[in-house]
């Protein structure tokens, strides 16, 4: 199975990456809808879509009204948002409020409780909460050969309770918006750093890590010293737009 890495910065895009989204064309499966959502049209293999927003910040949302075009084309039939209940009715009421967005699209907007999700692929998604400033959610999902967790916009720390959540799977997408030297900074923002991730991963004995949500600000083409963090945990790599991870 593969994941495509369609946006992986934080915060706003810049000349190389776009926001929070991450797709798995053969689940029909997408991981937060940022501005990096445009690019799943392409890669569309079913009549469904199954995106599973963290928040609602709109780094992690907007890319939902770049999609109606798509939808009236029959491309897509059923199209699911799933996430907390009260941050999918913001979403519904402020991004396609009247005055932003002209008309509303036919979402079935699914709001998330502690039941797992069985998709048509046969994968079962579970959700759980995740420390960051107005809440945030991670997601794993499980298929009988293969796992994968996605963790975004949350302070790593290897005694967190979202650890347990992705004990051992194969690859999980775990945000680094930052360098090492701004830990305080990442607490305030409900953010990460280099060497608590590794520590996490390290910690939930995952099979590969891949680092998204970068920092927008940092222009270097290798944003974070992953050598620095190799003793801790060495199968980890940066994520970049259209990358493609096979897990």
């Amino acid at each position: 199975m593969k994941v495509y890495l369609l946006g992986t910065a934080g915060y706003h895009p810049n000349e190389t990456r776009h926001t929070a989204c991450s797709f798995i064309p053969e689940a029909g499966v997408v991981l937060d809808a940022g501005t990096g959502f445009f690019r799943v049209h392409k890669l569309v293999r079913g009549p469904s879509l199954h995106v599973f927003l963290s928040h609602a910040h709109l780094d992690h949302c907007v890319g939902l009204s770049y999609f109606i075009d798509v939808i009236h084309r029959g491309d897509v039939r059923d199209f699911f948002v799933y996430g907390e209940p009260g941050k999918l009715e913001t979403v519904r009421r402020n991004l396609f409020t009247e005055l932003l967005f002209p008309l509303e699209p036919d979402f079935r907007w699914t709001p998330l409780d502690d039941k797992a999700i069985t998709l048509p692929c046969g994968g079962r998604v579970r959700a759980f909460p995740l420390d960051h400033p107005g809440g945030s959610t991670g997601f794993r999902i499980d298929w009988p050969e293969r796992s994968l967790a996605y963790v975004t916009d949350t302070t790593a720390d290897p005694s967190a309770a979202y650890v347990r959540q992705i004990a051992g799977v194969d690859l999980l997408l775990h945000e680094c918006h930052f360098t090492d030297g701004n830990e305080e900074l990442a607490r305030t923002t409900g953010h990460s750093c280099l060497t608590p991730v590794a520590e996490v991963c390290r910690a939930a004995d995952v099979g590969h890590a891949v680092l998204i949500h970068i920092n927008p600000a940092c222009d270097d083409p290798q944003p974070l010293d992953l050598a620095s963090v190799a003793s801790i945990f060495d199968r980890i790599t940066i994520g970049a737009d259209r990358q493609v991870v096979e897990f």
